[in-house]
């Protein structure tokens, strides 16, 4: 089984920048894709960014321009930079491992921006 630990969340004043990082047990992070999702209170998870393993990157429109995902295969750990934080960047980020028929979820970390 994959075990996901997020890291990197906390209280970041507006306009402020952080770095999420996802750690992955097992052997497959280097074929899998890697996703980062947010929920905030009383909205559904949604999509903030993702890398293959090759390397291809997507972000959300609320977050383009001021994001970067990455990852470092030797370290089975996945990055997901976020600047110029809002105060609605507010949720829980949660790392997603996807291979084949794997679909495996980190706890989350909670990122609460401050205005």
């Amino acid at each position: 089984q994959v075990q996901l630990m997020e890291a990197g969340g906390g209280l970041v004043q507006a306009g402020g920048s952080l770095r999420l990082s996802c750690a992955a047990s097992g052997s497959i992070f280097n074929v899998a894709g890697m996703g980062w999702y947010r929920q905030a209170p009383g909205k559904q998870r949604e999509l903030v960014a993702v890398i293959t393993s090759g390397g291809s990157t997507y972000y959300a429109d609320s977050v383009k321009g001021r994001s970067t995902i990455s990852r470092d295969n030797a370290k089975n750990t996945v990055y997901l930079t976020l600047s110029s934080l809002k105060p609605e960047d507010t949720a829980v980020y949660y790392c997603n491992l996807r291979f084949l028929n794997r679909d495996d979820w980190g706890q989350g970390t909670q990122v609460t921006v401050s205005s």
